[in-house]
């Protein structure tokens, strides 16, 4: 059954559809109660409308801090219509009810994202509207209550109807709780942001639901994608292919976190969220994607590629020619997504190029570990302030080609050991439980192209025989952290063999 509407109560900042809005509800002899700069448009397009402080009696104070926190206001709101009580209280003190209640809310969050002053942030806080608002969503079997925009033709629909039913009530009332939380918890982390490296005491996040998937990780778990938090690829937009899946998702952000970690143009082809190829390279993402795929073909084969640069029709050629189950990207040339597109299998995504998230949550049972995001921009990262501690000096490729295996370790689960030539990994160890095995597969995986090559260990080596096997492929340089207690001995079976070794005294270690 639904509930006539005869009196209604509307204050909104966004007056978007607001004349719309006010005419449907006179057209259907409503009676409009508002406040300030939403009764005055109201007023200015024609339509009948009270304002709230002649109501009241009292004036809007204080810049329109106090204008709707009022008894005959909230009397309105909260009277339970149903109970002789309720409506015995407010008949006595001359309290009309509401039957609607239409309220957004000052725009917090968009205030703070736009770099407003603390002031300027303090002042778009809203008071009276989360106040009204949670008053109708408790007394929702009474009253329905609009608190978005993007509800409006739900009303217009149910004007024309007759009112809302219970159940179309109950949800509105629902919307407006996840909405006051989400405002609060805006507010109450914005007051309580940490400085620099210092973790909060208390954070949350609201996520939305954008999709339901398949299936989860194995086919007997259901799962969801959801957003919230900074931008990512969960706002991606997918120009092709089938639906993303759990797997999906979570090698693409593997493979789009190892291209962002590159300044110049990269590819990284992901399976099982560990690198089964990266590369980059001056002349852009085409021969960085050749290159990718040299290191490890086979695995390549049902792969996830990212590229940090928009894909062109010379990368799209080869890659066109694989299997692959996802490619994501910041933009597409049109000739590029037009053979692509050719494949129904491939998943393609575009993602804008935004800022790594600088904190990062895993659930643990009983709660969540937070840590500052593992960034490959510190000191350490830096070649400039690495410390050489064996071999003759190393040329300009040698060093360059150092850098990128460092920058491309941080992407593989450890125990990791990345082989690199030309700025493109040749062999890759990842996943191990101990370094030695991690330096055998990375020396397999490479075969005869090992000769020559630079090594980058994610961690340090506990002993020299995980060193000794990349030394006996044939390795020439090596970067690490350093930082254990047989460094000395493992800087002595670089020295007598002439390889060049450096220190960086960051780890990059990926547990998970």
């Amino acid at each position: 059954m639904r509930k006539h509407i005869r009196r209604a109560l509307v204050s909104v900042y966004d007056k978007d559809r607001l004349i719309e809005i006010g005419k449907a509800l006179s057209s259907a002899g409503i009676e409009i109660l508002s406040t300030g700069s939403t009764a005055k448009n109201l007023a200015d397009a024609g339509i009948a409308v009270t304002e709230v402080s002649a109501y009241t009696g009292f004036p809007e104070i204080m810049g329109g801090r106090v204008k709707t926190l009022h008894p005959r206001i909230h009397g309105g709101i909260l009277a339970d219509q149903n109970n002789p009580e309720h409506l015995a209280a407010i008949a006595e003190l001359d309290i009309a009810p509401f039957d609607l209640v239409i309220i957004n809310l000052y725009p917090f969050a968009q205030t703070i994202a736009s770099g407003a002053n603390f002031e300027e942030s303090i002042e778009q806080i809203d008071i009276g509207g989360p106040s009204m608002l949670r008053g109708a969503a408790k007394n929702h079997g009474s009253v329905a209550v609009i608190c978005q925009t993007s509800q409006y033709d739900q009303l217009l629909e149910a004007i024309k109807a007759g009112g809302f039913s219970q159940a179309e009530r109950r949800q509105l009332a629902l919307e407006v709780f996840r909405t006051t939380a989400e405002y609060d918890l805006a507010i109450a982390t914005w007051l309580g942001q940490s400085k620099g490296n210092e973790l909060p005491d208390w954070f949350g996040q609201i996520y939305h639901r954008e999709n339901s998937l398949r299936y989860g990780e194995n086919p007997h778990q259901t799962a969801a994608i959801y957003s919230g938090g900074s931008a990512g690829i969960v706002g991606a937009q997918q120009l092709h292919g089938k639906e993303m899946s759990f797997n999906n998702y979570t090698d693409a952000e593997a493979a789009w976190r190892a291209v962002l970690d590159h300044r110049d143009p990269a590819v990284a082809i992901m399976k099982h969220a560990n690198p089964c190829g990266v590369a980059v390279c001056e002349l852009g993402v085409a021969a960085a994607y050749q290159h990718a795929h040299e290191c490890d073909p086979v695995s390549a084969f049902g792969g996830v590629v990212a590229a940090n640069r928009k894909v062109d029709l010379a990368m799209a050629e080869p890659l066109s020619k694989i299997f692959t189950e996802v490619l994501i990207a910041p933009d597409y040339d049109a000739d590029a997504l037009e053979l692509l597109m050719k494949k129904p299998s491939i998943r393609i995504l575009k993602c804008d190029v935004t800022a790594i998230n600088p904190l990062e949550l895993r659930p643990v049972s009983g709660g969540v570990l937070l840590q500052t995001t593992d960034l490959v921009d510190a000191a350490g990262d830096t070649p400039a302030n690495w410390k050489q501690v064996s071999g003759g000096p190393a040329d300009a490729q040698t060093m360059k080609d150092l850098e990128f295996a460092w920058r491309s370790v941080r992407s593989v689960k450890s125990n990791a050991i990345l082989l690199a030539k030309s700025t493109a990994s040749i062999g890759i160890g990842m996943g191990q439980v101990n370094r030695v095995d991690s330096a055998r597969l990375a020396v397999s995986r490479a075969g005869d192209r090992v000769k020559g090559c630079v090594a980058a260990s994610d961690a340090f080596f506990p002993f020299a025989d995980g060193l000794q096997i990349l030394i006996d492929a044939g390795v020439s340089a090596v970067v690490q952290p350093g930082g254990s207690v047989r460094d000395e001995e493992v800087i002595a079976a670089a020295q007598a063999a002439g390889v060049a070794m450096f220190f960086t005294s960051t780890r990059h270690f990926s547990h998970a």
